[in-house]
């Protein structure tokens, strides 16, 4: 198995998704907040349980892929995120290229973890993924999600609809 690399930031760390991450996961994606831009509704349990062996699996197949956010404070997993090949049939220019995500319980939003969370996962990615190109997928009423992948250095290059919703597709190439 690959080893998943940990990130530290001051108040955050991305490790590797553990089998007790579970019920917190759950917890996250089962909350209609977290879940009204990522797909519109709450995931099943075994939604949430094949999307974290999915994110492990990214990790062996890819190299990258998912990790959990852990608050370093408490150690409470406070939300996910990371690089992905989803093999999204939306837009050429979004296939074979890590994909950015992330979600944060609900609780957490607003305190700038998930911009410092981004943001080292980008430091990371600058150096390790196997494309300095990466793309995001955000719902366009998610005007949070922009401000945050915008900061980070993302730029809009097409809009279409995903799951019934009206998406922009943003890239940013590494220096």
């Amino acid at each position: 198995m690959t080893n998943v690399p940990v990130l530290e930031t001051s108040r955050l760390r991305l490790r590797a998704h553990r089998e007790d991450d579970y019920s917190a996961c759950c917890a996250m994606w089962e909350d209609p907040q977290v879940t009204r831009f990522i797909g519109g509704r709450p995931s099943t349990p075994q939604q949430t349980w094949v999307r974290i062996v999915g994110y492990r699996g990214h990790w062996v197949l890819r190299n990258y892929g998912y990790w959990a956010i852990e608050e370093k404070s408490t150690g409470r997993f406070i939300g996910e995120l990371g690089f992905a090949d989803f093999k999204r049939d939306i837009v050429a220019a979004m296939r074979d290229v890590p994909e950015l995500g992330f979600a944060l319980v609900s609780s957490e939003h607003g305190k700038g973890y998930a911009t410092e969370a981004v943001h080292a996962a980008l430091q990371w990615g600058d150096v390790h993924l196997p494309s300095k190109r990466t793309v995001c997928l955000v719902n366009e009423a998610n005007a949070a999600s922009l401000r945050i992948v915008g900061n980070a250095g993302y730029r809009e290059f097409n809009r279409t609809n995903f799951n019934d919703s009206p998406v922009i597709l943003l890239e940013r190439i590494a220096s």
